[in-house]
This record gives C-alpha cells, sequence and structure tokens, in this order.
C-alpha cells in the first residue's frame, strides 16, 4: 500500500522535473531566438533561419535534458537518444512551428518582432514535447501491468 507522503514525494519529483525542462525550455528559446536573427542578419530570412533555429534549439534542449532534467544515464548510444529525442518532438515542433509561419504571416507586429512568434510556438510545443520525452526517450515507454492469470483451468469449466 502506498502511503500518502510516498505519494507526495513522486508528485514533487514529477513537478520538479516539468519545472526544469521548462527552465531548459526558455534556454532552447533563447538559443532559437538567438540564432533565428543570426540567420536573418545573414539573409536566411524568416523562414528558412527558423528552421536552422529550431534544429540548434533542439540539440541545446536535448543536451541540458539527459544532463539536468532526466539524468539517467542513456539506454541507447548518444547519437540513437538526439535521434530519439529529435524525432519525438516532431509533434511539439509542428506546434511550434505552425505557431510560429501563422502569427508571423497573419501579424505585422510578428513578422517584425519574430521573437514573439518563437516565443508563443515554443509554448504551444512544450506540454507535448514534455510527456514524449519524458515517457519515450528518457523513461522506459508505457508500461501497462500484467493481468492476473485465472488459477481455474479451462477443463473446470468445460
Amino acid at each position: 500500500m502506498a502511503y500518502p507522503h510516498d505519494q507526495l514525494k513522486r508528485n514533487m519529483r514529477e513537478i520538479r522535473r516539468f519545472l526544469t525542462f521548462a527552465i531548459v525550455g526558455v534556454i532552447g528559446f533563447a538559443v532559437d531566438a538567438s540564432v533565428l536573427y543570426l540567420g536573418i542578419f545573414m539573409g536566411l530570412g524568416l523562414r528558412l533561419g527558423r528552421v536552422f533555429s529550431y534544429l540548434a534549439a533542439v540539440t541545446t534542449t536535448w543536451a541540458l535534458n539527459r544532463i539536468f532534467t532526466f539524468n539517467a544515464p542513456s539506454h541507447r548510444g548518444l547519437w540513437s537518444e538526439w535521434a530519439h529525442f529529435s524525432v519525438s518532438q516532431l509533434g511539439g515542433a509542428a506546434a511550434n512551428l505552425g505557431v510560429y509561419y501563422l502569427l508571423i504571416r497573419i501579424s505585422a507586429l510578428v513578422a517584425a518582432h519574430p521573437v514573439l512568434g518563437v516565443a508563443a510556438g515554443s509554448l504551444s510545443g512544450l506540454t507535448i514535447n514534455y510527456v514524449v520525452a519524458r515517457v519515450f526517450v528518457f523513461g522506459r515507454g508505457i508500461r501497462y501491468k500484467r493481468r492476473i492469470e485465472s488459477t481455474v483451468s479451462d477443463d473446470y469449466h468445460s
């Protein structure tokens, strides 16, 4: 039987992990925005610049999350873990990039200040990315409890 204080400890650990993930996300946001502005300065434009900035941010957040948020040894090689993390973040990326591209298209303010679109996009992908990273990249996937097999044989019911 689980005691309430044990459940509270597990909940607090999960809250701490989510907050660490969010802080890493803020760092990823800073990388994302910085690389985007560098790309714009180099002539890549709003769209292509964002592709490179997103890749830089994903790589940064993977490295920081594996060290600070989930701090468990990898059961994959580093390259494989990075690839799993990058692919796992595609749902959040779709939300993130979709919001960004929508906002730069419909808002002159966001087109003039793309950091606003990066921020809105980042927030839209946060929860999706956390759950997927927690369960499928740095966790062991979804585990189901085994059903207890009946001790009564099928012959008995015949």
